[in-house]
């Protein structure tokens, strides 16, 4: 497929509000999604940035110092760096409370000693990071916003970003599932000593429940716990029927013209194939233009051209677009904007 201007990519992906950038590190998927972003806010059309990459460098591009919470950029830009240590604290905060709803008081110390433990397992970060994405994009989906842009970490974690809700669903079923038979079997043992609660009211872990009429029951906090655990499996339902749906939502992969990052975004198409995530486009960054007059320059730019010959065989099947590398650093929406802005 021939390449495409730049700023064509704009007109491309301005149907599909919701848009991921991945691709390799180092390979400019902040600059294209700052300058995405950028130019639609530019344009008078609302936009929300989330960078969930660990590394963060989107406040740094954009020159605006970006936290955990929605930061207004410009009046039609809004922006945010997920920080993954203040959403695992978030996010076992709320496993916390959800467990000491049911859980006997006497067991909430070693509770609490797991919990603490737990953050630093492996998955345990992503999994945190998934949810709170998840939570964006649902919201910025039901809200005002006409582009909701997505700067996200290198390839091999994008790629488990995008297919973990499907996968989490289908964990937080079984889960669910699980505590249904402890329900169960637990309602059954409460009949069956029932003739002998009257005899061991000191030893019933309900006695505080008798004594105090309003204290809640326990099948109301088992309740609460399935109720967490039911809109947690609804947010995923949500977010995957969002990534899943082309009209919605637009996969941009960002490569330059090196051997490694044609291998790694051909990994990357492969893997977002089988999980039915066809990339929407690609844009090849850091090009340089052929008429250099330095030996070691024109070396590059034909070293490039070659690797452009892959490029276009090796992905016929997508739009291609060309970012050239710039003399100097593109900081700030008003330069980021002007990369994607038609040629007069």
């Amino acid at each position: 497929m021939a390449l495409h201007p730049l700023s064509a990519l704009v007109t491309q992906l301005t149907t599909q509000p919701i848009l991921f950038i991945g691709g390799k590190g180092g390979v400019g998927k902040t600059t294209t999604a700052a300058a995405l972003a950028s130019y639609y806010a530019s344009q008078q059309q609302k936009t929300l940035i989330v960078s969930t990459d660990p590394a963060h460098s989107l406040g740094d591009v954009l020159k605006t110092r970006l936290n955990n919470e929605k930061t207004a950029v410009t009046p039609y830009l809004d922006a945010i760096e997920l920080n993954p240590d203040t959403i695992v604290d978030a996010h076992f905060a709320q496993v916390e409370r959800t467990i000491k709803s049911y859980a006997n008081p006497d067991m909430m110390p070693k509770i609490r000693e797991h919990l603490r433990l737990s953050k630093s397992a492996p998955g345990a970060q992503e999994a945190a990071m998934l949810e709170s994405m998840c939570q964006h994009l649902v919201a910025a989906a039901d809200g005002n916003y006409k582009h909701i842009i997505f700067d996200t970490a290198p390839t091999g974690h994008t790629l488990r970003l995008l297919v973990l809700p499907e996968m989490m669903g289908a964990w937080t079923d079984g889960l669910l599932a699980q505590q249904r038979r402890q329900s169960k079997l637990r309602s059954v043992a409460t009949n069956l000593d029932r003739h002998n609660q009257k005899n061991d009211v000191k030893k019933d872990a309900t006695r505080s429940e008798t004594d105090n009429p309003f204290a809640p029951k326990k099948s109301d906090r088992w309740e609460q716990a399935v109720s967490v655990l039911e809109k947690r499996k609804q947010l995923f339902r949500q977010a995957g029927a969002l990534l899943h749906d082309r009209e919605q939502t637009a996969i941009v992969l960002v490569m330059t013209a090196d051997v490694l990052p044609l291998a790694e975004t051909g990994r990357a198409i492969e893997q977002l194939e089988e999980s039915k995530l066809m990339p929407a486009a690609i844009v090849i960054n850091q090009l340089i233009s052929q008429d250099q007059s330095d030996d070691f320059w024109r070396h590059r730019a034909t070293r490039q051209q070659q690797l452009m010959q892959d490029i276009e065989q090796d992905f016929i099947n997508y739009p291609l677009y060309p970012m050239y590398l710039q003399q100097t650093d593109v900081r700030g929406t008003e330069a980021l904007g002007a990369l994607l802005a038609p040629v007069i």
